[in-house]
């Protein structure tokens, strides 16, 4: 092997697993166990004073940016949501000064949206975007897609390398996995319909967030294993269905801003040494480490910044809609079919619950947390499965560059939510009878 094939395949090595330690290997901290990615931004979150500011500044910047730059208008969605972030800032002001509507300043509303999204996911944006290129740019996306293409080709419709999001999303965030699946389509690696096939389909929350919902629904005692796995399969074989039906069936098949793009090819035999030459040939081409980082760090905050006001802004507004309006109770309706026909004991009560999941997705377990286990499960499995959301999800991933409109988000939201009610209900009921 020559000396540069040696310095490609030592890069491919030292940097792939790098980036698995960092975004998938959990290690245990003052007893918290969790990957080291999540453990550097909780100590960055303990810095005095540090979510005041940065939340503060962020939110403030995130507003104004797209105003001074003149690009809030670039498009109709853009304007849209130029306009709405400014809701963003009394709501911001609210959060850091405790002042405002004592309604609004309940620990389950602003302080909520602030303390629990905002300010962590706008800090493992630019962190995880630090760390992120030694996923995605040093041969270990091509390496394992090589192995994964005969899988998630023919289920998902996506290449073999999305497994890499897929996986992200479970043991770090969707936040961790939209960055990695943005950066990767940026790249040429994805066309616009993989990318959103992969965004709402594999971006869950993780699963230290499915813990909350377990204990919530009582389920973490005798019934954790049968609630993440039931949930991990509904959210998979839900996305094979959806890549399959309008709207996502519908997308283009171009990679991002026409350039051309990295496929996937597909290999019969001699998988280890193919997966090996993708991975040296792309390590071998990447730019330096120092200037991949400065480059994904720089992305990384542009990305904070567009979504600090969307969040805060968006998240607020749904939650209060859930909260004090009857919104949600007559969206409910929509899934009576649905909890019905399955013949759960209450099927209205779980049809509301699964409405509010589009506003937050916690928010259905909390009306269910007395019903029966059965409709327990069901809800709780499907408000992780529905994977959209606008506290949080929904305000990321319009703040990437995947080509998602406002109706592809109710849309595909939906047609997840009522799949996973279907789907649910017969492991519900082989597992509480």
């Amino acid at each position: 092997m020559s000396k540069d094939k040696n310095v490609a395949m030592s890069k491919f090595i030292f940097c792939s697993l790098f980036g698995i330690f960092m975004f998938f290997v959990p290690i245990s901290i003052e007893g918290k166990s969790s990957i080291p990615l999540d453990h550097i931004v909780s100590w960055i979150l303990k810095i005095p004073y540090y979510r005041e500011t940065y939340g503060l500044i962020l939110c403030f910047l995130g507003v104004i940016l797209p105003f001074w730059k003149g690009t809030w208008n670039k498009s109709r969605v853009k304007m849209i949501f130029s306009i709405l972030n400014i809701a963003a800032l009394p709501f911001i002001l609210m959060a850091v000064f405790h002042i405002g509507p004592k309604a609004l300043l309940e620990k389950d509303m602003i302080p909520f949206i602030y303390s629990k999204i905002v300010v962590p996911v706008t800090t493992i944006v630019p962190v995880g975007s630090v760390f992120l290129a030694f996923i995605i740019s040093y041969g270990l996306m091509e390496f394992v897609g090589v192995f994964m293409r005969p899988i998630m080709k023919p289920i998902f419709k996506t290449p073999g390398r999305s497994a890499i999001d897929a996986v992200a999303s479970f043991v770090g965030s969707y936040s961790i996995a939209l960055l990695i699946t943005n950066g990767v389509y940026r790249e040429g690696k994805y066309t616009s319909k993989e990318a959103c096939i992969i965004a709402t389909g594999f971006s869950t929350v993780s699963a230290t967030f499915m813990i909350i919902v377990a204990k919530t629904l009582g389920f973490m005692e005798n019934h954790w294993l049968a609630y993440f796995w039931t949930t991990v399969f509904v959210t998979f074989l839900v996305t094979a269905i959806t890549a399959r039906i309008y709207p996502l069936s519908q997308k283009s098949d171009m990679y991002f801003q026409g350039i051309q793009g990295n496929i996937e090819q597909d290999v019969p035999k001699n998988k280890w040494n193919i997966a090996l030459q993708e991975a040296i040939r792309v390590s071998a081409n990447s730019p330096t480490i120092f200037e991949n980082t400065k480059i994904n760090l720089l992305e990384g905050f542009k990305l904070a910044f567009n979504m600090a006001p969307s969040l805060m802004a968006v998240g607020t507004l749904g939650l209060i809609l859930a909260k004090y309006t009857p919104l949600f109770d007559v969206v409910g309706y929509i899934f009576y079919p649905f909890t019905f026909v399955i013949g759960i004991s209450e099927p209205l009560l779980a049809a509301k619950a699964l409405a509010m999941s589009i506003a937050e997705m916690f928010l259905p377990a909390v009306p269910v947390a007395e019903a029966s286990m059965v409709t327990k499960f069901i809800v709780g499995v499907s408000c992780v499965s529905e994977i959209l959301f606008f506290s949080a999800s929904i305000p990321c991933m319009l703040s990437t560059d995947i080509p998602l409109t406002m109706k592809d988000y109710f849309i595909i939201w939906f047609e997840r939510v009522a799949l996973s009610i279907l789907i649910t209900a017969p492991f519900a009921y082989l597992i509480f009878g």
